[in-house]
C-alpha cells in the first residue's frame, strides 16, 4: 500500500491545519457572539450580522474564487487568503466600534472564500485519485467536524478567561506559521496556457449568490427575485462564453451535479439539527451553555474517526454507496429526537443519536467532496472544489433560517422543534433517493462516475451495472 512522504505530511500538516483552524475559529465565535456584541456596542438585533457579515462573501465568492485558484495559482491564492485573514483577524480583534468588527467579519468570509477551495484543489492535484487522495479527503473531514467541535467546546472556556477579541487574535500566530511554511513545503499549481477570466460570469453568479443569501437571511422577496434572475443570467453566458467561468458540461456531469446536491442537503440540513436541539436543550430543558456543549461536543469528538474510516471505504464501495448510506444515517439518527419530551431523561436518547448521526454526517462529508472532485482534470480542480466549498458555504447559510422559521410556525416551542425536525428527516431521507438515482453507474457517454470505486472503470468494475 503506497504511503505518505515526510514531505507529504508536512504539506498536509499545512493545508489541513489551515481548514481546521478556520472551522475552530468559526465556531468559537459562535460561542462568544453576545460578548463580541456588547464589546462594539452592536445591540441585540445586530448580533446575527456578526455572522451574515462572514456568511455573505464566503458563500458568495467561493465559486469565483476557486476558478481564480485554477487559472493564477492556487499556492499564490491560498498564500493570499492566509494574508487577509491575519489582517481581517487583527482589525477584529481590535474593534472598538460595529463598522471596524462587521468589516472585519466580512473581510475574514472573503479570506475563507479565497483559502477554502485553494486547499482543496491543492490537495486534489498534489493527490491523484485513488486511495491516498480518498484517505487525505477523510482527514479533511474528519478535521473540519473536529474543529467545529473543538472551538464550541473550548471557545466559552477562553473568551470566559481571556476576553472575546481572543476568539480573533487565535487565528494569527497559527496564520503566520502557515504562510512561513507554505513557500517552502508547497510549490505553485495552476492551471496551463493562458485563460482569461469570465467576467460577466464572475459578476453574475456572485451576485446571484449574494442576493439569494442575503434573501434568505433577510426573507426579502425583492432581493430573491434578483438572485434568480442574477443567476439565469449566469447560466446563458456560460451557455455562450468562448472561456466560462464554469462550463456547462461540467456543471451537467453527474458527479458534479448530484455530488453537490448531496452536500447541500448535508450542510443544510444537520447543522439546521444542531440548531434546533440547541434551542431544544436551553429553551425546553433549561441547560446551561457549558451542558449544552458537553452534549454535543462528546459525540462529535468521536464521530470525528468516521472521516478516516470513510476515506477508507469509499476505495472499496465507491462514493455513492458511502455518500448515500452517510445521509441516510444522518436522517434516521434524527428520528428520535422528533419524538423527546421535556423531560431531562430524554438526553438519554439524545446522546446516543447525536453519536450516530455525527458518524454519518461526516462520513458524507468526505463523499461528497470526493464524489464532487472526482473525474476531472487538474486544470479543473480549481472550479470543482471552488463548486464543493459554494455548496458547502451556502447550505450552511440558509438551512438554519428556513428550519428556524419553519419552526416557528407553531405556538408552541417545542412543537415547533418537532415540526422542523420531522421536515429536516423528511427532506434528508428523500434526499439519499435523489442521490442514489442521480449517481446510478451509467455505460453510455463513457462518463465514469462515482458509484464506482475510484481507479476502477465502469467496464471493469464487477459492481458497474448498466442503465
Amino acid at each position: 500500500m503506497t504511503r505518505f512522504s515526510v514531505r507529504d505530511r508536512l504539506v498536509l500538516l499545512v493545508l489541513l491545519g489551515a481548514g481546521f483552524m478556520l472551522s475552530v475559529d468559526f465556531s468559537i465565535l459562535n460561542v462568544a457572539l453576545p460578548e463580541v456584541g456588547a464589546g462594539v456596542g452592536l445591540g441585540v438585533q445586530g448580533l446575527p450580522w456578526i455572522t451574515s457579515a462572514y456568511a455573505l462573501p464566503a458563500a458568495g465568492f467561493t465559486l469565483v474564487f476557486g476558478r481564480l485558484a485554477d487559472l493564477f495559482g492556487r499556492r499564490r491564492l491560498f498564500f493570499a487568503g492566509m494574508v487577509l485573514l491575519v489582517g481581517a483577524s487583527l482589525l477584529g480583534g481590535f474593534a472598538v466600534n460595529p463598522e471596524m468588527l462587521l468589516t472585519a467579519r466580512a473581510l475574514q468570509g472573503f479570506a475563507t472564500a479565497m483559502t477554502i477551495p485553494a486547499t482543496l484543489s491543492l490537495i486534489t492535484t498534489m493527490f491523484a485519485e485513488g486511495p491516498l487522495r480518498e484517505r487525505v479527503l477523510g482527514l479533511n473531514g474528519a478535521l473540519l467536524s473536529g474543529g467545529f467541535t473543538v472551538g464550541a467546546l473550548v471557545g466559552g472556556t477562553l473568551v470566559g478567561l481571556l476576553s472575546w477579541r481572543a476568539a480573533f487574535f487565535a487565528n494569527v500566530p497559527v496564520a503566520v506559521a502557515i504562510l512561513v511554511a507554505t513557500p517552502v513545503l508547497i510549490g505553485e499549481s495552476k492551471a496551463p496556457g493562458r485563460t482569461r477570466l469570465d467576467l460577466p460570469g464572475a459578476v453574475t453568479v456572485s451576485g446571484g449568490l449574494l442576493a439569494v443569501v442575503y434573501a434568505v437571511i433577510e426573507r426579502s422577496v425583492p432581493a430573491a427575485v434578483v438572485g434568480v434572475l442574477l443567476l439565469g443570467a449566469f447560466w446563458m453566458i456560460e451557455l455562450r462564453s468562448p472561456a466560462p467561468l464554469a462550463p456547462v458540461h461540467i456543471l451537467r456531469r453527474p458527479t458534479v451535479k448530484w455530488g453537490n446536491y448531496g452536500g447541500f442537503m448535508i450542510f443544510a440540513m444537520e447543522p439546521a439539527m444542531i440548531f434546533l436541539m440547541t434551542l431544544y436543550l436551553q429553551e425546553v430543558l433549561d441547560l446551561s451553555p457549558l451542558a449544552t456543549g458537553l452534549i454535543f461536543g462528546i459525540p462529535g469528538l468521536a464521530s470525528v474517526a468516521a472521516g478516516v474510516i470513510a476515506g477508507r471505504v469509499i476505495g472499496r464501495l465507491g462514493g455513492r454507496r458511502v455518500l448515500a448510506a452517510g445521509l441516510a444515517v444522518q436522517g434516521l439518527a434524527t428520528v428520535p429526537l422528533i419524538f423527546l419530551g421535556a423531560d431531562r431523561a430524554a438526553i438519554v436518547v439524545l446522546v446516543p443519536a447525536l453519536f450516530i448521526g455525527f458518524f454519518g454526517h461526516v462520513g458524507a462529508i468526505v463523499a461528497f467532496t470526493v464524489t464532487a472532485t472526482s473525474g476531472l482534470p487538474d486544470e479543473q480542480q480549481g472550479l470543482a472544489t471552488g463548486l464543493a466549498s459554494m455548496t458547502q458555504q451556502v447550505a450552511l447559510t440558509v438551512g438554519i433560517p428556513v428550519m428556524g422559521a419553519v419552526a416557528a410556525s407553531q405556538s408552541g416551542e417545542l412543537a415547533g422543534i418537532h415540526l422542523a425536525l420531522g421536515v429536516i428527516v423528511a427532506v434528508t431521507l428523500l434526499s439519499v433517493a435523489v442521490v442514489w438515482f442521480g449517481l446510478r453507474p451509467r455505460d453510455r457517454g463513457g462518463e465514469e462516475i462515482a458509484a464506482t470505486p475510484v481507479g476502477v472503470s465502469p467496464a471493469t468494475s464487477e459492481r458497474a451495472v448498466p442503465l
